[in-house]
């Protein structure tokens, strides 16, 4: 089953002062995310991220093509009692507590007394909102009301949750607690649909990504078909190394680098194998720190088709 789809989906802004011209945000996308998946939706600032979301979320309203969720037409009254939505930049009244804007939020989904509270306790608990949560917001870090604003999307028990940059603001802890999270919704079985221009996130968390630069898609699949991980060399780090041993590796290794004395990272190439050379290293007097291999990155795929695409026409289009 189909949790969110898309068929080209096209938005434009009129832009200019005196004669307006229309700006095409989102171009021609087509987009099909799988029940219980995790979805990443990456791109660099700018290329329409927050505009599809807002599209999916019928904040604004497309200038052409259609979106689904759950099989329904995005409008569906329904189907928005089975999702949940983190903004990019959440914004709550400031004069009230965490709980007291989860509870407003239970409240509009039609939680009341005991649970309601229940709710709305394990969700700031999961969130890491502990004393403060009685606290008016708008004594709260960024990180902290990202928490928070995380927490509200969840209040429904969604579906399908939409998250728009959930990382913006969060110090490393907040980091790894929001993807576990997001690892435990998956396994819950809801569908997470994140957008996100930090490439690490999407590495450690999803099945599929799309990739979005100018408003167009530049590549979308599962992580394996776009991280194109056959191994292209070896990484190569060992201790112990006399100059005169640095100085008999010659051509044998591609790129030398002095970490700290005696340490040294040595690139090698994929053939021969890496552990000829390492025996004879260790017969020597080195000593083995780490062998790695040496794979494309999403963030070599992610530059290589930005630049590209980058190449291409201009986003601003005949009327």
């Amino acid at each position: 089953m189909l949790a969110i789809r898309t068929e080209h989906l096209t938005k434009d802004f009129a832009v200019g002062f005196w004669r307006k011209r229309p700006y095409r945000a989102l171009d021609d996308l087509n987009l099909e995310v799988e029940a219980g998946e995790v979805f990443g939706f990456l791109g660099p600032n700018g290329a329409g991220k927050t505009t599809t979301l807002k599209l999916l979320m019928q904040l604004i309203f497309p200038t052409a093509g259609r979106a689904e969720i759950l099989g329904r037409p995005v409008g569906d009254v329904e189907t928005k009692r089975r999702i949940g939505y983190l903004p990019e930049s959440p914004y709550f009244y400031d004069y009230l507590t965490a709980e007291e804007l989860l509870r407003y939020f239970a409240d509009l989904f039609g939680y009341r007394g005991r649970e309601r509270d229940a709710r709305v306790t394990r969700l700031l608990d999961e969130v890491a909102i502990g004393p403060e949560r009685r606290l008016q917001l708008r004594r709260f870090s960024k990180g902290m009301l990202q928490r928070v604003g995380i927490a509200q999307a969840l209040i429904n028990d969604p579906e399908v949750v939409f998250l728009d940059e959930p990382m913006s603001g969060l110090d490393p802890l907040g980091r790894r607690d929001v993807r576990t999270l997001i690892l435990r919704l998956r396994d819950r079985g809801t569908t997470v649909f994140f957008s996100s221009h930090v490439l690490a996130d999407a590495e450690a968390l999803c099945s599929r990504v799309a990739i979005l630069t100018d408003g167009r898609m530049a590549a979308c699949g599962s992580m394996a078909d776009i991280h194109a991980f056959q191994v292209h060399g070896w990484e190569l780090v060992v201790d112990g190394l006399s100059p005169a041993l640095v100085q008999a590796l010659g051509a044998r290794v591609s790129r030398l680098t002095l970490i700290s004395g005696g340490r040294y990272s040595l690139e090698l190439a994929l053939e021969p194998p890496p552990e000829q050379l390492l025996d004879e290293l260790i017969r020597q007097g080195a000593r083995l720190v780490s062998l790695n291999p040496m794979r494309r990155t999403l963030e070599d795929f992610f530059v290589e088709r930005v630049s590209s695409e980058h190449a291409r026409q201009p986003r601003v289009v005949e009327a």
